[in-house]
């Protein structure tokens, strides 16, 4: 397979701190484990794809996909983005009203997505509308996101990651994320994301009016 031949552009990097040359490798790894598993399921289908075969296209052993990625469906939605849009949340100034640091912080995410992932992230929305594990991993995995952004959120405005309120914008947020990003796949990947994501922030501002 050619899956680790590409460069990887890499996420927000105006915002990323500096990677020492293990976490460079470990990065490098990952693509090229991402990358060997969306040309399988490509060409054979997602059940037909095992990670015997993944690990050969990679060019690692079975065991080192597993340290990286516990499940099959990990492989497929895990991404470097969530630590680095935390990090950008986090450098918004202090004064902004949270929604719009969420949406400043989506649409640095989607411009750099686009640019450089946007067949891997048509492909990944593909299999969540297709392949119910997928779908419910992406579910189980949302609360890694959601602490990540209750921790930034609450040094923002000086409550507890653990606060209700807090708690309840992270939840409704991700929440509407996760249907943008399946109705966009049910759609054929072809309406405006960027767009999708202003339409339903602003009817979160306005209390999901109807």
């Amino acid at each position: 397979m050619a899956a680790t031949s590409h460069t990887p552009l890499a996420p927000l990097p105006e915002h990323q701190p500096p990677m020492g040359l293990r976490e460079r490798k470990k990065l490098k790894t990952r693509i090229a484990i991402r990358r060997a598993t969306y040309g399988l399921i490509a060409e054979q289908g997602y059940e037909a794809t095992t990670i015997e075969q993944i690990a050969e296209a990679a060019e690692v052993s079975p065991s080192t996909v597993f340290r990286y990625f516990p499940t099959k469906e990990d492989i497929v939605l895990t991404d470097e983005y969530d630590p680095v849009m935390a990090a950008l949340l986090r450098s918004r100034p202090a004064g902004e009203p949270a929604l719009e640091s969420i949406r400043f912080v989506m649409d640095e995410a989607m411009r750099t997505m686009m640019a450089g992932d946007h067949d891997e992230m048509i492909q990944r929305t593909k299999l969540v509308v297709e392949v119910p594990a997928v779908r419910a991993r992406m579910t189980e995995t949302m609360s890694s996101t959601a602490k990540l952004l209750a921790d930034a959120l609450a040094e923002r405005t000086g409550r507890d990651a653990d606060d209700f309120e807090v708690r309840i914008f992270v939840a409704a947020v991700l929440g509407a994320l996760r249907e943008i990003t399946i109705y966009w796949g049910e759609r054929g990947s072809q309406d405006d994301l960027r767009a999708l994501i202003h339409r339903a922030l602003d009817n979160l501002a306005a209390g999901l009016r109807l």
